[in-house]
Formats: C-alpha cells, structure tokens, sequence
C-alpha cells in the first residue's frame, strides 16, 4: 500500500465516525468497517497500539536488567507466536529518550491488550511502562 493511500485511509477514517459507517464486531469482538475510496474497499480493523516508556524502576544491576530483559523478549516471542502481537521493535537511537518501542497487538478488547501488558516481565519489573491505544489500520496491511 502506498504512502498516499496510507494518508488517505488515515483521513478517511476520521470521516467514518462523522460519516455514520457501520461497525461490525465478529463473535471473539474484533472491530472492523468497510472504507471506499476510489473502487477500491479496505476492511479497516481496530488494533491496539502499545507504546513502551522507561519505567520509575531503572535501577536493577545489570545482570538483573539483561534477565528482565530476556525474558520480556521471550514474553514478546510468545504473544508474536499466538498471533497476539503483530509487530514489535525499540525505537532507534541511543535509548536514553522517554520513548523505549512500540508493539501492535492483535487482540479484540483493550482490555485483554491491558492484561498482556501486565504480563510483561519488563512491566513487572517497573522497568517498562506502556500506554495503549486503540488503532485501526486496514486488514492485511504490511510493511516493506
């Protein structure tokens, strides 16, 4: 999908709620609508964005850090394996910034995305903490 029909479908779904489009939510709860735009139809689904931000608790040794650490990316392996998680990665840079990454869950409810967050040994160990947000994007979107 193009830059340009990114920012369209962007546009567009502001347009939708003021628009009146119908949402459909399937029998496990996940959000979807249908968007046109030109002759061609996106079934637009609602995800949740997560973003990831330093944690008050940053002063574990580095041992402990590279163990919360492994075990916050097994934890990140296990939810991309169920098909829980669609994409995860840190943001570049030095990692001395406010912002640590950002994941895209593919769950149906905020709430069950909020749970999966708590679950994070990187949370749980206060070194992580994350906002997250309902986003939509449409169905089989993909990065190049």
């Amino acid at each position: 999908m193009k830059t340009a029909a990114l920012v369209l479908l962007a546009f567009s779904l502001s347009l939708a709620s003021s628009s009146g489009q119908e949402l459909q939510a399937d029998s496990l709860g996940y959000e979807t609508f249908e968007m046109t735009e030109g002759d061609t139809t996106y079934v637009m689904k609602k995800y949740f964005m997560a973003f990831l931000k330093k944690g008050p608790n940053r002063t574990q040794s580095p041992e402990e850090t590279k163990e919360i650490q492994r075990g916050h990316l097994a934890y990140m392996n296990e939810l991309a394996e169920t098909g829980q998680l669609n994409i995860a990665g840190p943001f570049g840079g030095s990692g001395d910034g406010e912002m640590q990454g950002v994941v895209i869950y593919n769950v149906p409810t905020l709430e069950i995305a909020t749970q999966l967050v708590s679950n994070d040994p990187a949370v749980q160990a206060g070194r992580l903490i994350i906002e997250v947000l309902p986003w939509w994007a449409a169905k089989g979107s993909t990065l190049e």
